[in-house]
């Protein structure tokens, strides 16, 4: 019965709170809608935030409030997972601001939303270059930040994902072999400049010791062919 209770009371409580939402969102209040956006994310209900947000970045621009609005509504999109958008949103925010009171964190963010975005080594890795930009360019402008290290840390798992990519490429043109041309030599060329790029990766030593087994098989090879040649001339 308590139980039974408690279900209608707590159903009630959310019709109620679903009821002033809606009101909310009809209302020309503004500072009213400001005030509840952040009480809202204060609460952790990015979505309701994000839509009030939205609203009054454009209703409120040349205040301070826009400018916390926007920083806000990116938070919104990073908490909420939507990390290409919420690394947009930060971009529109210190390019905007680029003085502004949360510039240095729109700028670590943007970076971090595109870091937590990135795909496995294996996919196209655009969004990992454009993650390690962003961190980079936050880095210059800030070079005393307290989030330093942290960015540098992502940089560097992100270069390591951009090695492992290539690594990947370098082993499918060892184990293609001669398979329609010389994919050893292919092999080696992808390696070396792994290595050339990322000269301190974790996977130095698999790319020595591929570019080794490549040119050791380029050399058999080269020797199978001269026996043949040989052997063609007698």
């Amino acid at each position: 019965m308590k139980k039974n209770i408690l279900i209608v009371l707590l159903a009630a409580a959310a019709l109620t709170s679903c009821g002033e939402y809606n009101k909310l969102l009809k209302s020309t209040d503004y500072e009213y809608k400001y005030e509840a956006a952040k009480n809202y994310f204060a609460k952790g209900q990015y979505n309701r935030s994000a839509t009030l947000l939205n609203e009054l970045i454009t209703i409120l621009k040349g205040t301070d409030k826009a400018e916390e609005s926007l920083y806000m509504l990116g938070m919104c999109y990073y908490n909420q997972k939507d990390y290409q958008t919420a690394a947009q949103t930060f971009i529109t925010y210190y390019t905007t601001y680029p003085r502004g009171t949360y510039t240095e964190l729109a700028r670590f963010h943007a970076g971090k939303s595109l870091f937590l975005d990135t795909p496995e080594p294996r996919l196209d890795q655009t969004s990992t270059y454009q993650a390690i930009q962003q961190l980079q360019m936050f880095m210059e402008y800030f070079p005393g930040s307290s989030k330093k290290l942290e960015a540098q840390n992502m940089i560097f798992a992100l270069q390591d994902k951009l090695v492992l990519k290539e690594l990947y490429s370098a082993r499918l043109y060892y184990n293609l072999g001669n398979y329609m041309g010389n994919n050893y030599e292919s092999s080696i060329i992808t390696a070396q400049n792994a290595l050339k790029d990322y000269p301190y990766t974790d996977y130095r030593e698999e790319l020595s010791i591929l570019i080794l087994r490549a040119r050791y098989e380029m050399a058999v090879n080269s020797v199978e062919s001269k026996k043949l040649d040989a052997i063609a001339k007698q």
